[in-house]
């Protein structure tokens, strides 16, 4: 009672600001609130398409792209499951799922997440194979062998140490209405943990990318210069000349040596008796080759990069927060 208890001006000015901050609080929740649910959106449509896609469309069905179907459902199940369940529990604060949902959630989440990381690694030598070794044919089943190890690799990062955390260490220190992993202050664990999922997969990616940057780059410059000592030895070889109503037509049937002069194989117009020439059939399949190959590369670098944009931050600040007992970042996605 304000006659028995007056207020003072302090007080009143810490509970005026406690207000606003609690107002700032629901409103920065409710903005991420809905930033989240559009990310969902936009990430459980965009991986619906490629997927449905891939099975509609038989032709789709390669090697390569079995990779990006992997990753695609890995990226689908993180939109899907893992931040569709993160929402409600970053807007009320409180874990209403009970204890074995939440650590099935937990091993869900880092599964799917470091999956994906390791499909971008598993792209980028699918490329690199492609690129610098001349290796286009895999049998299916080698493909399904590799897929299925990301899975595995991907749970035994995380998945052991979410069940088993709480009997190796003796600690339950968890509310009953939280829901996070016992190892997220233990600096040790993150550093070994975010090594494996992060560190080692962005050297290989950068690695393999690397590698097909020089390979291009090599090819392009060897190509170049053929073309360069081809036009330097047409120029060399002039073809004889016929004379006829007083004109120069150069003949199309002989050259210095005597040889037929072959016409181009990819013309449309040739027929199956015209003369090929093989070492033309051979540059023109090689150009096509370079010029897939950098298609290719371009649209890999620009995945690359987004895990890169993606996945730095939030590594980085997972490590910070162990290293500091959580005392750095109150609260962390």
């Amino acid at each position: 009672d304000e006659r028995i208890y007056p207020v003072s001006p302090s007080n009143a000015s810490a509970a005026n600001e406690d207000a606003v901050v609690k107002r700032q609080s629901e409103g920065i929740s409710i903005l991420l609130t809905v930033l989240l649910s559009l990310m969902v959106v936009l990430i459980v449509l965009g991986n619906s398409v490629v997927i449905l896609a891939f099975i509609v469309d038989r032709r789709l069905r390669t090697r390569s792209n079995f990779f990006l179907l992997n990753l695609s459902i890995c990226d689908f199940l993180v939109g899907a499951v893992s931040i569709s369940i993160y929402i409600p529990y970053k807007f009320t604060g409180k874990w209403m799922l009970g204890k074995f949902l939440c650590k099935l959630w937990i091993i869900f989440d880092y599964t799917t997440t470091t999956a994906s990381a390791y499909s971008v690694v598993l792209i980028s030598y699918d490329r690199f194979l492609s690129v610098n070794k001349a290796v286009s044919i895999l049998l299916l089943m080698i493909t399904a062998l590799n897929m299925t190890l990301v899975w595995i690799c991907s749970f035994i990062i995380y998945g052991p140490a979410v069940l088993l955390w709480e009997t190796i260490t003796g600690t339950n220190n968890l509310p009953e209405d939280s829901c996070r992993a016992g190892f997220l202050e233990t600096w040790y664990f993150i550093l070994g943990a975010s090594t494996l999922d992060f560190i080692l997969p962005l050297l290989s990616i950068s690695f393999f990318n690397l590698r097909i940057y020089l390979e291009i780059i090599k090819r392009s410059t060897k190509r170049n210069n053929s073309s360069i000592f081809s036009s330097s030895k047409k120029a060399k070889d002039i073809m004889p000349f016929t004379i006829a109503n007083n004109i120069v037509f150069p003949s199309p049937q002989t050259n210095e040596k005597g040889d037929s002069n072959s016409v181009p194989c990819t013309d449309p117009k040739i027929t199956s008796n015209s003369p090929q020439n093989p070492k033309r059939c051979s540059r023109n399949t090689n150009s096509n080759k370079l010029s897939q190959d950098k298609k290719a590369a371009k649209s890999l670098a620009i995945l690359v990069s987004i895990f890169i944009l993606c996945w730095t931050p939030y590594s980085f600040l997972v490590c910070i927060r162990a290293v500091c007992h959580g005392h750095c970042f109150t609260n962390i996605f």
